[in-house]
């Protein structure tokens, strides 16, 4: 059995954690931290990590970037991994979390889904195979309630084909200021924002006369936990580090 601290428990995805964690026979969410510390599930909720007194293995975090910096530290006096799933991180904190994956091991992925993972190893294919003739743009589509823009998701397609190409691109977010033609260096992000959209990013590769688009879809948020619970279950007894999805798809 996995013990779990839910960093952010009380949050959308928190809940939805909390809800799935219960088709897991050898997982158990013991204790949450939130804020908002209205008991909603069957285990204790605390304002912050340094009251809690349940003994746990590994802590999944679906907060804010302020708190899970704040978990970040509480983890490392714990010596516990962490999965972090929490986007819109400034550079700062980027930067803190490889400093602390040196201590201890860390989860970190913009997105869990498992799906998204696989479109980021297809982009780079599709890169690969039509190189710089075609101009990239990626367009992601989510709730009116997301705060950050763009999403991290779309960052993380957009680094998978920087990977690839040797860091030569720039992004993009706003072409209105821009009154030029598009340069060939660059990949276009653009964010759209409404109703109950859970998730949609499609990548696109245009070029002369003829266009390709790899898309994924998001469903339901169900899709997100499941992939947390996952990675919880893949970081539990590893060594110090930083491990993202890509290591969990290659394990199975």
């Amino acid at each position: 059995m996995i013990s779990i601290l839910l960093n952010g428990c009380n949050g959308k995805m928190g809940q939805v954690v909390s809800k799935v964690a219960k088709n897991y026979n050898n997982i158990k969410i013991v204790a949450g931290v939130d804020l908002n510390t209205t008991k909603n599930f069957d285990y204790p909720v605390y304002k912050s990590p340094e009251e809690v007194v349940e003994n746990f293995d590994v802590i999944i975090d679906f907060s804010l970037p302020e708190a899970t910096m704040k978990i970040l530290e509480f983890a490392k006096q714990k010596n516990k991994p962490v999965v972090i799933a929490t986007t819109g991180f400034t550079s700062e904190q980027k930067s803190k979390i490889f400093e602390c994956s040196k201590q201890i091991p860390i989860f970190w992925s913009a997105n869990m889904s498992l799906g998204v993972n696989l479109v980021a190893e297809l982009i780079q294919k599709a890169y690969k195979a039509l190189g710089p003739s075609f101009d990239i743009e990626i367009i992601e589509k989510h709730h009116n309630q997301k705060i950050d823009s763009p999403s991290g998701t779309a960052l993380m397609l957009a680094d998978a084909i920087n990977e690839v190409a040797n860091n030569s691109y720039e992004y993009i977010y706003d072409r209105h200021t821009r009154r030029k033609k598009r340069q060939q260096n660059e990949i276009g992000i653009a964010s759209i924002r409404g109703g109950t959209i859970v998730g949609e990013h499609s990548v696109i590769f245009a070029g002369p006369d003829e266009i390709i688009e790899i898309k994924h879809t998001a469903l339901s948020k169900e899709i997100f936990a499941n992939g947390a619970i996952k990675a919880a279950m893949f970081i539990e007894g590893k060594g110090a580090g930083i491990y993202n999805m890509k290591d969990l798809i290659n394990s199975m």
